[in-house]
């Protein structure tokens, strides 16, 4: 046995750490377990956290391939790279936009900036996105707006110290354990209240003392309805308001009447003025994709910041706390150079132009002069043969993209690089795979919700045949534009204090976050612009309070509910919402059946199958979108409201069906509503992708 070895698991974005140890060959992981001595989570853990840290689990890649004769076959690494290099390069000297580059919320930050730099000052490419952008792109764009940049307020120590805690369109007792497990103890001491907002009863929703049940996608109006109470009983905090926001009087002018938007919610009157009542008390609010996963995601998530403001839940024990997806999405915001820059810089800010050219030595005029369309968009353009290479980074956008088989079929028109640690989706696409080693296997550092940076340690190698994301990116930079990054294998170390120089002086400072630091802390938060320093609640200093807004002031909203982009009607009349199923995470690659046999089970309440008798057969249905047709096996299950279907989001079918509908602001996906109906099996096809309802 080896020396146990802190580390911080990459599962979701809670940031748990960890105590690993390697078996004596180094060769696989033998035991993991909470860390009592790590500053965010204290020793506490989930069991899929530590199973899948210990047994990665499915079908490792450990080999490169190559696409030869329509099938994929191994080679060696010198030949796959070349071959990369070549694509890529035909590709840009037509135009930098020409290639597009996908990552993900689960790289290291050093990897996720070495991969944005490669994108943005390799390529100059505007078509670089990640999968962040498919979960917590509405919760940052809400931020910015309404905070002047992106990130929570509060942090994990203001959990056990609110009254009321408000969980809207997330389902943390399945998707984020541990902090659940702080928000119920809390909730459930003293005068303590949790309040679930979910058209669903989730396992959160089971718990809750008051359930709120919204139509999908009506979030927007009911948290409309719930200001509009607070004001109409002067349950607002005027010296708040009077001091440190802009826009109040505005906010109040554009508001509907409680009974007007609770109708359009679907939602009695009573639930409002349970939820404006219970806000009186110091409040905390968070969500998640129910709320982000809309066109109106950013309104909505502006509108939960609005009430904050509005009832002075903002400061320690309150406020509005977005709960992060994936492990990494923090860091990758800080880091990546989407959306802003390294910090969270303005990416049209000329000053943090020039410095990140300067950084990178790379020509001013190469950098992109926008951001780019998203990842949705960035799909439509290989769509549309505007771009003729992709490279997805540990991300599977042929499961977890909306509209799928538009996905795959743009995948297929490009030449599609895939670095992955699993055979996921994606790759059954691929023209060149390159296989990297997965968490356990890795050397950086990750940002968990509470933007809390901490270290990710390698206790075991990664099979042979197999190198690390960051040398990888490094390896086929290198290749394009020689000296944009040492030569692999790359020093994780020195690749974080590139980022911590890029950040000094910003919103988002990492500046005083060192790796020896780290070694005696292990966690930090940002802020941190010194050695000594680390982030608390933001904005927030004894009392005085000062938001990165030009004003100085938090900034209040005026969005307004909009229809739904896909509402039922007499041929698809029932309403699909999708959700995560417990123990498993993302797409689902780690935790699919062994037998190959992923029929998705659909939860559908006992009125509805009534209804629709004859859409049934031996357990089983077919659900049509106006995109796709999936067969599913059916459980009856009345926490699923009558005309509504409830599937889960790790199977790679589920979204063939979903509606790739945008918030203009974020760019994120509607992924939690379209309209669909229901008929029964034709037992003449068999093959699941192909089979469709029989008329």
């Amino acid at each position: 046995m080896t020396e146990r070895q802190p580390t911080t698991c990459m599962r979701c974005a809670v940031g748990c750490g960890y105590l690993q140890e390697a078996a004596a060959d180094d060769r696989r992981i033998v035991d993991v377990s909470g860390d009592p001595d790590h500053p965010a989570t204290g020793g506490l853990n989930c069991q899929r956290g530590v199973d899948e840290t210990e047994n990665p689990g499915e079908e490792r890649l450990t080999q490169p391939l190559i696409r030869r004769g329509g099938s994929l076959r191994p080679t060696d690494w010198d030949t796959a790279l070349g071959v990369v290099a070549t694509r890529l390069i035909e590709a840009i000297r037509e135009s930098p936009d020409n290639v597009a580059v996908l990552g993900s919320g689960q790289q290291t930050n050093e990897a996720a900036y070495a991969l944005g730099k490669l994108a943005r000052g390799g390529f100059g490419t505007r078509h670089y996105d990640a999968n962040t952008t498919l979960c917590m792109a509405s919760a940052v764009a809400a931020y910015s707006q309404a905070f002047g940049s992106d990130g929570p307020p509060p942090t994990y120590d203001d959990v056990p110290m609110a009254d009321t805690h408000v969980v809207w369109g997330a389902n943390p007792a399945v998707a984020h354990p541990v902090l659940y497990s702080w928000i119920a103890n809390s909730a459930a001491a003293g005068d303590g209240e949790l309040i679930v907002v979910d058209p669903v009863e989730t396992r959160t929703a089971a718990d809750a003392d008051v359930h709120v049940r919204p139509d999908p996608g009506t979030d927007l109006a009911l948290a409309r309805a719930v200001l509009a109470r607070v004001v109409d009983t002067g349950a607002v905090d005027e010296r708040f308001i009077d001091n440190h926001t802009d826009g109040y009087a505005e906010t109040v002018e554009s508001l509907p009447s409680v009974t007007d938007a609770a109708a359009t919610a679907g939602v009695p009157v009573e639930r409002v003025r349970d939820i404006a009542d219970a806000l009186v008390a110091d409040t905390l609010v968070y969500w998640g994709m129910g709320v982000n996963q809309s066109i109106q995601g950013t309104g909505t998530a502006r509108a939960i910041i609005d009430l904050c403001l509005a009832t002075g839940n903002m400061g320690p024990g309150t406020g509005p706390f977005s709960l992060t997806g994936q492990a990494n999405s923090m860091g990758n915001r800080v880091c990546a150079s989407k959306r802003t820059w390294p910090g969270h810089r303005p990416f049209d800010d000329s000053a943090a132009r020039r410095a990140v050219a300067d950084a990178w030595d790379v020509p001013l005029g190469r950098l992109p002069d926008s951001p780019g369309p998203g990842f949705v968009r960035i799909i439509d353009e290989l769509a549309r043969d505007n771009v003729d290479v992709c490279w997805t980074v540990a991300t599977n956008p042929v499961a977890g993209m909306p509209d799928a088989g538009h996905v795959e079929r743009a995948l297929d028109d490009a030449f599609l690089i895939v670095q992955d640690a699993f055979r996921s989706d994606t790759i059954e696409h691929a023209d060149v795979v390159l296989p990297a080693a997965t968490w356990g296997e890795s050397e950086g550092t990750t940002t968990n919700m509470e933007r809390r940076v901490s270290r990710v340690t390698a206790a075991a190698d990664p099979p042979e045949g197999v190198r690390q994301d960051i040398d990888i990116i490094a390896a086929i930079g290198n290749r394009i534009h020689p000296g944009l990054f040492d030569d692999p294998p790359l020093a994780p170390a020195a690749v974080f204090d590139e980022i911590r120089e890029l950040t000094v002086g910003s919103t988002a400072d990492l500046s005083g976050v060192s790796y020896d630091r780290l070694a005696d802390e292990l966690a930090v938060r940002w802020p941190a612009p010194t050695a000594e320093a680390e982030g608390g609640y933001r904005y927030y200093d004894d009392g005085d309070w000062s938001f990165d807004t030009d004003s100085g002031r938090a900034q209040f909203s005026t969005v307004a509910h909009s229809e739904v982009p896909e509402p039922v009607d007499g041929e698809y009349p029932i309403t699909l919402t999708t959700g995560r199923a417990d123990g498993v995470y993302n797409t689902g690659v780690r935790t699919r059946d062994d037998d190959g046999v992923d029929v998705p089970t659909a939860r559908v309440h006992p009125e509805t199958i009534a209804r629709h008798l004859e859409a049934f057969d031996r357990g089983e249905t077919v659900i049509t979108s106006r995109r796709s047709s999936v067969r599913v096996e059916v459980s009856p299950n009345d926490d699923i409201p009558p005309g509504m279907i409830w599937l889960p989001i790790h199977n790679g079918a589920i979204n063939e069906l979903t509606l790739s509908a945008v918030d203009p602001d974020s760019a994120e996906p509607n992924l939690k509503q379209c309209a669909v109906r229901i008929s029964a099996p034709d037992r003449r096809r068999t093959h699941d992708r192909e089979l469709v309802a029989s008329e």
